[in-house]
């Protein structure tokens, strides 16, 4: 099908720690090989953080169904804005 865009709803959060990284590495080779772009939505910000960092892709944080930050994952992490995330 060659998808332009595949949606990762909580894509590895039922899986085995051991696990995770293997299916996001494999989420990278699959970015790679179809020249495709991935939204990867995820509770964990650690999963999170890992496929923005190695995709040099972007981090968004949503709140109350709302983007209410979006950068450099290394920057959202370290500085966070919205004040939910300040506490």
């Amino acid at each position: 099908m060659n998808p332009d865009l595949t949606l990762a709803d909580e894509a590895v959060s039922a899986l085995d720690v051991s696990l995770r990284v293997e299916v996001m590495d494999l989420m990278l080779e699959l970015q790679d090989a179809f020249d495709t772009s991935f939204l990867f939505i995820s509770h964990d910000l650690s999963n999170a953080r890992y496929l923005a960092e190695h995709a040099d892709g972007r981090l968004g944080v949503m709140y109350l169904g709302e983007l209410v930050e979006l950068g450099d994952a290394e920057e959202v992490l370290r500085n966070p804005q919205h004040p939910i995330r300040r506490c």
